[in-house]
């Protein structure tokens, strides 16, 4: 299998309904709940590429464009924009999508980089 297959296969698209109880006081998603779901996107993306042991080492810039309301359905999508010798980049998108409505746009980016690991938690060749 090529790297571009393995990139296309690789790709993770999640759904999830924004209830109350992960919405701060302006009835919003709390940032950091959407940075742990965008981080577990990556980490799926990450491992359904490399078919290793992942861990995350870093996010980069995560752009948060549009606030997500409670009672909206937001998909995530992971996608591997870079591979290196035992670690890959993940970018992750969250759109957001009105459950009444056919309106979608795009709330949240941000570029994940996770290196695959041994048992002894020592980078390991991906590749």
């Amino acid at each position: 299998m090529t790297i571009e297959e393995k990139i296309k296969q690789s790709e993770t698209r999640i759904f999830k309904a924004v209830f109350p109880n992960t919405t701060n006081h302006y009835d919003t998603l709390f940032g950091g709940t959407a940075m742990a779901l965008m981080d577990e996107v990556a980490f799926i993306t990450a491992t359904r590429f490399a078919r290793k042991r992942m861990v995350t080492v870093s996010s980069d810039k995560i752009d948060f464009t549009r606030p997500i309301p409670a009672g909206t359905i937001i998909e995530l999508i992971g996608k591997v924009i870079h591979t290196g010798k035992s670690s890959v980049r993940v970018l992750v998108e969250i759109y957001i999508e009105e459950m009444y409505s056919f309106e979608r746009e795009r709330a949240i980016t941000g570029t994940f980089t996770l290196v695959a690991v041994d048992e002894h938690k020592r980078p390991v060749a991906i590749l």
